[in-house]
This record gives structure tokens, C-alpha cells and sequence, in this order.
């Protein structure tokens, strides 16, 4: 294929208007539904995904703490505290600047949902400056079952850090988590707020006291690797925490700590990712916000890198690094969940497009020049691809629509609830379950899962985790999008 015939079909399936009217606000209210099936603990009176039950009431027994509550990550048992803090800086982020997007009741459901993380995430740092709490569960373990959560009898071990172990990566996070949740929190919950500033300050005081990987311990590393191991390093999380950080307190210190170490953090940046693992990209969006707004000169490194990064969306451009996308003209990257990389992404441009609209500018990428519509075109193709505008013409969000994944890769959605069946299902019968052509008998409404590959191709099996897994990190950052939609929805 020449390479100007390849830019002439994306710019035509950017350009491609929605085929089927969407209900962006009941994909809102799904996706974020979506987090009470995930949840873990003594679950609430008010729980809404009513097939779900209590679990993991003994979370941190073995090390004499209370770790229960939570999140499990996907359609396992584990509770992983790096990306759950990233989902829960996400769900923050998507309350701070999406809010005005939502009704009352959807704003007042995803600050529950993001209560529930960070109240766990508080439990995680509560032994601070000496311990730092990484995980609940053994993974192995874990997944050599397929069983319910309520059902668990595999080992809950916790794992911990003891200072002086580095873990810049796992704090970093916790504390960009629990800053960005202030901000989320500061009007409805100002006693709460002051809670999480003061814990994400002395979070980062240990993310940066301690340099180094968290999965590079020897006594954790076999426990989050190779599930969650911190591949990308640790300094994009102190970056990350620095930042929200200086957007929750307005000090000085953190711009002088973004200033003084962009160089030293970001002589490896890849500035076209972002997702648990990877924050440049998020950094230098976040960051562009105060250039915007307050004309801070000496962040403008941070900016550029972000226009580099929203030019490299647009076939035309000329720049060094281009994105690529499927035939059907999703966001795609080499790996596997790739509407983990697509929810993150769009959410990053959505943002970038706000902070040029407010202060009415534009994007400039060498000799081509793009309105912020141009930008939330490319999110609006990414969202109505979720919800069924595809080649499969399949909803990859689960309960949305008449056509949607019926076996996904979820233990607790693939087993009849245990307010039907009483009796614990063992962790070898579970196989059987895993193995069935049966639909799930529970619908975990909400969940947006791995998705196609790079030829927009679906294999709908529980078997298949790559296609079929939902995250609680692939529907953080898709709140705020499908916000803006559901108050814009006749953009085209």
C-alpha cells in the first residue's frame, strides 16, 4: 500500500460520520456502573451489581493490617496496588475536568466509585515512612483457579515494602492518586480532601527518598511479576506524582522538582504512550494545562512534547512518529487490550482539545494546522467503534446494546452469582465453567474489554483473555470521554 493511499484512508475513516445514533449518556452511566462489579470487601447496602457478594474479608491477616476492600484489576482475584491507583487517578482526573459534563447523579456515582479506591489506597500507605503495601493475593495461585471471588480459597497473601526499598514507581502513583482525588473531593468533601493531600505529600517524600522499581525487590518481584512489573521505570511516576501534586497545592517546590528533573526523567520519554505503566504522555498533557492557563515559560518542554504527541495522531503531519490504526479505524499499538491503549489515549486528547479550546487556541504541527474539533473527531471514531460502529458491529461494552460479548474473561461474571447457588464452586470445577460455550450468567454491565486486533478481528471467548478481559484501567479514563459526548451529542 502507498504510503499517501494509507493516509487517505484514515483521514476518510476519521472523517467517516457515525452510522448509528449512540446513548453516550447510558454508556457514562454503565462504565462507571461497571466498577461495583469489581469491587472487593463487605460490599455496601447500596450495591447495584446485586449478583456480586462479599469477599476477601481477611485481606492483610498475615501482616497484621486491614487491606480488605479494594479493587480486583480484571477478571482475576488479585488486588494489584499499582494499577489500581492509576485507575483511581484516572476516575479523578475524569471528575476534575470532565465533571461539568455530568449529571448530578453521575458525578455522585463516580466519586463513589473513586472513594472506594482511594479509601483502600489510604490503607496502602497507612504504615508510611517505613511500609508501603503492594498487593493482595498470590497471582500463580490465583490464576491456576477459576473461581468466584466470594468463593476464594486460595492464598491472600499481602506483600510489603520496608524501607529503605525503593518504590518510587508504586508511590509515585499512589501519591498522584490521592492528590488528583483531593481536588475531586475538595467541595463535597473538604475534611477528606485535606486526608488524601496530606497522604499523597508524604506518599511522594518516599517515592522520591527511595529511587528505584518497586518489582525490583526480591521479595515482591515474583509476586507482581509478570503481571504488573513496573517495565517502564520509575521516573515518569515521580514525574506523575509531582504533577498533580503542584495541580492540588499550587507550592512551588513541584514546579521547581518538574523543572529541575525533566531532563534527567525524560532522556528515555515515550511520548505516544500512556496507561498504568507509562505516564509521559499524561504528564505532558497535565502539565500543559498551567502553561495555558498561567504562561509557566519554564514547563513549555512539557508542552511541546504534548503537541508532538497530539500531531503524531494525524496521518498529514510530517512529524517523526505517527500513530497507526485498523482498517476500521481504531487506535491501535503492538500488544495485547488494545481498547486499553485506545481508552487512555482518546482521554488525553479529549483533555488536550479542552485546554485549546478554553484558551482559544490551536494545535500546530509544522505547515498543518488543527481546530480542537479536529482532535475530538479522532475520540468520537474511538468511541462510537466501543459502542458498535466497527467492522464486527459488536458493542465491546458489555451490556450496551443488543450485541455485545456474551463469554468474556471474568470469573465472577462466568459463575452462576452465589445468590443463586450457595455452594462454593472449587477451583478445579471452575475449569469446566471456563471451558463451556454457555453465555455468562452474569452480566457485568459496564465493562469495556481487551477488544480487536490490529485487522479489527474478534475472537468473543472467555478463553481468549487478550480480546475479552475488562479492566478497571480500560474504563477509568473512558468516563470522562463518554461525559463529554453525553453533553455533546450531536458533535460530528
Amino acid at each position: 500500500m502507498k504510503p499517501s493511499f494509507f493516509i487517505l484512508t484514515v483521514l476518510a475513516l476519521l472523517l467517516l460520520p457515525t452510522a448509528i445514533p449512540h446513548d453516550y449518556s447510558e454508556a457514562l452511566r454503565k462504565s462507571i456502573l461497571f466498577f461495583e462489579g469489581q469491587r472487593s470487601g463487605r460490599l455496601p447496602k447500596q450495591q447495584r451489581m446485586t449478583w456480586r457478594g462479599d469477599s476477601a474479608l481477611k485481606d492483610g491477616k498475615n501482616l497484621n493490617t486491614d487491606l480488605v476492600g479494594g479493587y480486583y484489576d480484571a477478571g482475576d482475584n488479585i488486588k494489584f496496588h499499582f494499577p489500581m491507583a492509576f485507575t483511581a487517578t484516572m476516575l479523578a482526573w475524569s471528575s476534575i475536568d470532565f465533571q461539568s459534563y455530568m449529571s448530578q447523579n453521575d458525578v455522585g456515582h463516580n466519586l463513589i466509585a473513586l472513594k472506594w479506591a482511594t479509601d483502600y489506597l489510604l490503607k496502602t500507605v497507612s504504615q508510611l515512612p517505613n511500609r508501603i503495601f503492594v498487593q493482595v493475593g498470590e497471582a500463580q495461585a490465583d490464576h491456576n483457579c477459576w473461581e468466584r471471588p466470594e468463593d476464594m480459597d486460595t492464598p491472600r497473601t499481602a506483600f510489603a515494602l520496608d524501607a529503605p526499598g525503593p518504590a518510587s514507581d508504586l508511590a509515585g502513583e499512589i501519591a498522584a492518586a490521592l492528590a488528583a482525588a483531593s481536588i475531586a473531593f475538595k467541595q463535597s468533601r473538604p475534611k477528606y480532601s485535606e486526608v488524601l493531600l496530606d497522604k499523597a505529600i508524604k506518599t511522594f517524600q518516599y517515592a522520591d527518598s527511595h529511587r528505584g522499581c518497586y518489582t525490583d525487590n526480591p521479595n515482591v518481584h515474583n509476586a507482581v511479576c509478570p503481571f504488573y512489573c513496573s517495565v517502564n521505570g520509575y521516573k515518569d511516576e515521580l514525574l506523575w506524582g509531582a504533577a498533580w501534586l503542584r495541580r492540588a497545592t499550587g507550592n512551588d517546590y513541584y514546579l521547581e522538582y518538574l523543572v529541575n528533573n525533566r531532563q534527567a526523567f525524560g532522556q528515555d520519554f515515550n511520548y505516544l504512550e500512556f496507561g498504568w505503566d507509562n505516564k509521559y504522555g499524561g504528564v505532558n498533557v497535565l502539565i500543559a494545562k498551567e502553561i495555558f492557563e498561567k504562561g509557566a515559560i519554564a514547563l513549555t518542554a512539557y508542552k511541546d512534547a504534548a503537541e508532538e504527541m497530539m500531531c503524531a495522531f494525524f496521518p498529514e503531519t510530517s512529524g517523526p512518529h505517527h500513530m497507526s490504526y485498523t482498517p476500521g479505524g481504531l487506535l491501535y499499538k503492538p500488544g495485547n487490550s488494545q481498547l486499553q491503549n485506545m481508552a487512555a489515549l482518546s482521554f488525553l486528547i479529549l483533555t488536550y482539545a479542552d485546554y485549546l479550546s478554553k484558551s482559544s487556541q490551536q494545535l500546530n504541527c509544522g505547515n498543518h494546522q488543527f481546530q480542537p474539533d479536529s482532535l475530538r473527531r479522532i475520540v468520537k471514531r474511538q468511541v462510537d467503534y466501543i459502542l458498535g460502529d466497527n467492522p464486527a458491529k459488536l458493542s465491546y461494552m458489555v451490556g450496551y446494546g443488543d450485541q455485545y460479548p456474551r463469554q468474556i474473561h471474568h470469573r465472577g461474571a462466568s459463575i452462576p452469582s452465589i445468590k443463586v447457588q450457595r455452594n462454593a464452586f472449587g477451583c478445579l470445577k471452575g475449569w469446566d465453567i471456563f471451558a463451556s460455550p454457555n453465555p455468562d450468567p452474569n452480566i457485568l454491565v459496564g465493562a469495556v474489554i481487551g477488544g480487536p486486533d490490529v485487522d479489527d478481528s474478534f475472537i468473543g471467548k472467555r478463553t481468549n483473555a487478550s480480546d475479552t478481559e475488562p479492566t478497571t484501567y480500560i474504563n477509568a479514563p473512558l468516563v470522562g470521554v463518554f461525559a463529554y459526548f453525553k453533553s455533546n451529542p450531536n458533535f460530528s
